[in-house]
């Protein structure tokens, strides 16, 4: 029994194009080609199929994957057992985050304002030394006034769903960057208007002008691009070409 790429897309509910990039960088090349050179993948390429996704969707990289499942010491079942534990240890944190939500919740009802150190869980401790190395640089700017005023209107509730946004964003740059896309296509233009509109939304007003020099600092100060490098290799500079792309479209 063999699937042509069109019924793999389907079944597993990826793009035709991710399917033919895995073919291009080795990490999925079906079994099998038809007399003209069409794909055609069976039941062992569906399995191996299956433990990519797997490990995508815990946050691994395409590389880390082709390594991991190219290991012949480590058998299918290690596999099963390996994202089990991997599986086990989300769930136990969005336990943690469920719980963070049913407090914030419960001091809304009664009407208690949760402190800053409360909101600085959600993000960890690093989010403190850019707060304040944030306010040193731009403490006087229009835009980190009206950030500072919404932020003082937000419990732990806003501040665990403004994570989990950002926390999308990011897993939408690693799947366009894993699966080819350019930095200029209309994909990629959409996600980086999608993070203007987050920040506008949440924090403050962001012109393409604002947005196109943001970019640049991704870029420009290595803080920065190390935290989107943590998405994906390359995410950086990839980012930058996308909101350069979709601020050169709105201007024209």
């Amino acid at each position: 029994m063999s699937y042509s790429v069109g019924q793999v897309s389907r079944f597993a509910k990826v793009t035709v194009r991710t399917l033919h990039h895995y073919d291009e960088i080795k990490l999925l090349s079906p079994s099998h080609r038809t007399p003209s050179g069409y794909r055609r993948y069976d039941d062992a390429d569906l399995d191996r199929l299956q433990q990519i996704l797997f490990y995508r969707e815990l946050g691994f990289s395409l590389d880390d994957i082709a390594s991991i499942l190219d290991d012949s010491e480590v058998s299918p079942s290690e596999h099963l057992r390996r994202q089990r534990s991997l599986l086990l240890g989300r769930i136990d944190r969005l336990q943690e985050m469920v719980a963070s939500v049913e407090h914030a919740l419960e001091a809304r009802k009664m009407g208690i304002q949760l402190t800053p150190e409360e909101k600085f869980e959600v993000f960890g401790e690093d989010y403190v030394d850019h707060q304040d190395e944030a306010e040193q640089r731009w403490g006087n700017t229009d835009a980190w006034k009206q950030s500072q005023r919404r932020a003082a209107q937000y419990d732990k509730q806003d501040w665990v769903e403004i994570q989990a946004e950002g926390d999308e964003l990011n897993r939408r740059i690693a799947e366009a960057i894993g699966a080819g896309v350019a930095s200029d296509s209309e994909q990629a233009m959409r996600i980086a208007e999608d993070h203007r509109e987050h920040i506008t939304r949440r924090f403050f007003d962001v012109s393409y002008g604002m947005h196109r020099c943001m970019a640049d600092m991704y870029i420009a100060d290595p803080r920065f691009t190390e935290t989107y490098e943590k998405v994906a290799p390359g995410a950086a500079a990839w980012f930058r070409g996308a909101i350069v792309a979709n601020a050169d479209r709105a201007e024209a």
